[in-house]
């Protein structure tokens, strides 16, 4: 999802995208459904195919190695180097290879022409607000199935196969509908309430495990001039990184599930029903900071950054993406969401947390062995490490931490998994259904709701008949969970 992530995010998701993105951040404007399915409407294939290498233990995926290698990275809270740095190590492993790396935040309109004109980069990182819609991607038939990666022996093992290295839930991530494999979340985000540990304290609090104290909580800090909660009011499809765990808290996972397989009255569930209110609430007292409905992600992260509100939905990558106005004495942490009450379905700790910044090799790419070759070396360890050190994120890689310093963002976000253990929620729409998500739920329903123009019973409403279309539309390839 990625700040990626996830999102623009999650995604972002992600964080990928999320843990979609995720769960993962770019500045431009959601794009349109039309742009979103223009870009896998091309069926003409490259006659550019590179012939395959000879397979080897060495080179177990039979890549070309004088074949030129395209990478297109989304340059978002992750930055690139990450990227750049595991380019290197395919140019070691293949020096006659040419790599043509390239970074930009503008993934939708920059690669909508070459999908259609059959001329796709080999390796994509498919996040940020230009995010090309996944469903659709899967559902034109655009995307290499990364089987074939998932079954080659792993970097770092040659008797583990690559899948074997991976974080629970990243392989069922990357599917849509049986067992081929269509997306690599290369991040594991978690998603959640941010906020500085450095502030409750001088408020003599602690993170509040239910919707009384977080109230209270709220309350005190607005006698001290500061907000409880801001979000990204432009892009208020971050909310849901706090608001369907806390759904599937109350409820159950099956509630969120039931929405994910767009099923009709989903919406209506009583579970939320009473997020929505709880949420509304916080704007109904006044607990949200004055103008959050017309900021940006990196705006309300900076304002609470700077202590002007205590709470953030955000995906882990908000480490990385504000280092720069997050204080040193900040102590950044995430918070599961707090309960309802005691009758609640799911116990405190249920936290939203799933791949992000989703790779994708695309089926009509010139070298796609070199593309899942590049993500072969980006999944061993040295690369993981690599990776966490420098952004502050876990990777799907289980593992890669040892020796490393772990940032208090990371370090509470590896304490929430631990504490969640089985009670982790993975809600699926951000991937499954990009417009939805993000314009309609997102900006139409959740951002009018918590701007104050719509009660949560006309959002709820609103929604219902937005995905209520979703399921009829057939020309959106519907997914449901298995």
């Amino acid at each position: 999802m990625g700040s990626t992530s996830d999102q623009h995010g999650n995604g972002g998701v992600g964080r990928r995208t999320l843990i979609k993105r995720s769960a993962a951040l770019g500045i431009a404007a959601v794009p349109a459904a039309s742009l979103l399915s223009a870009c896998a409407s091309g069926d003409s294939g490259s006659d550019d195919k590179v012939k395959k290498g000879t397979k080897s233990k060495d080179n177990p995926l039979a890549v070309n190695a004088s074949a030129a290698l395209s990478v297109t990275i989304f340059d978002g809270g992750f930055g690139t180097k990450y990227a750049t740095d595991a380019n290197a190590e395919y140019k070691k492993a293949f020096p006659k290879a040419k790599v043509n790396f390239h970074a930009t935040q503008k993934i939708q309109s920059e690669l909508q022409p070459k999908f259609n004109g059959g001329t796709p980069p080999d390796l994509i990182d498919n996040s940020g607000a230009e995010q090309m819609d996944m469903g659709v991607l899967v559902g034109k038939k655009q995307l290499a199935d990364l089987t074939p990666l998932l079954d080659a022996p792993s970097i770092d093992d040659p008797n583990k196969k690559v899948r074997d290295t991976l974080r629970p839930g990243i392989v069922e991530m990357g599917q849509f509908d049986g067992d081929p494999v269509w997306i690599m979340y290369y991040a594991y985000t978690v998603y959640g309430v941010w906020y500085s540990q450095t502030a409750l304290e001088k408020l003599d609090s602690e993170y509040p495990e239910d919707w009384d104290a977080m109230l209270a909580l709220c309350a005190k800090a607005k006698k001290k001039g500061i907000a409880g909660w801001t979000y990204a009011g432009k892009y208020p499809y971050y909310l849901p990184f706090s608001l369907y765990p806390f759904i599937a808290k109350i409820g159950g996972r099956e509630v969120l599930d039931k929405i994910d397989n767009l099923e009709p009255n989903a919406w209506k569930d009583p579970a939320v029903k009473a997020a929505f209110e709880a949420y509304y609430e916080l704007y109904k007292k006044g607990y949200i900071l004055k103008g959050t409905p017309g900021i940006d992600h990196i705006q309300s992260q900076t304002e609470w950054a700077k202590g002007k509100a205590l709470f953030i939905p955000n995906g882990s990558w908000v480490e990385n993406e504000s280092a720069k106005v997050i204080p040193k004495d900040f102590n950044l942490a995430v918070g599961a969401p707090s309960s309802l009450d005691s009758s609640d379905k799911m116990p405190f700790g249920t936290i939203w947390a799933s791949g992000g910044e989703p790779f994708i090799v695309p089926a009509k790419a010139a070298n796609v062995e070199g593309g899942m070759e590049q993500l072969r070396i980006m999944l061993s360890e040295a690369s993981s490490k690599n990776f966490t050190s420098q952004v502050k994120s876990l990777s799907a890689f289980n593992g890669g931490t040892d020796g490393i310093e772990l940032t208090p963002g990371l370090k509470s976000g590896v304490a929430a998994l631990e504490k969640a253990g089985d009670n982790v929620v993975n809600p699926r729409l951000q991937d499954w259904y990009v417009k939805l998500q993000k314009e309609q739920i997102g900006v139409s329903g959740l951002g009018e709701m918590m701007a104050g123009r719509l009660t949560p019973a006309e959002a709820i409403k609103k929604i219902q008949g937005y995905a209520d279309a979703a399921a009829k539309d057939q020309s959106v390839k519907h997914y449901k969970h298995q």
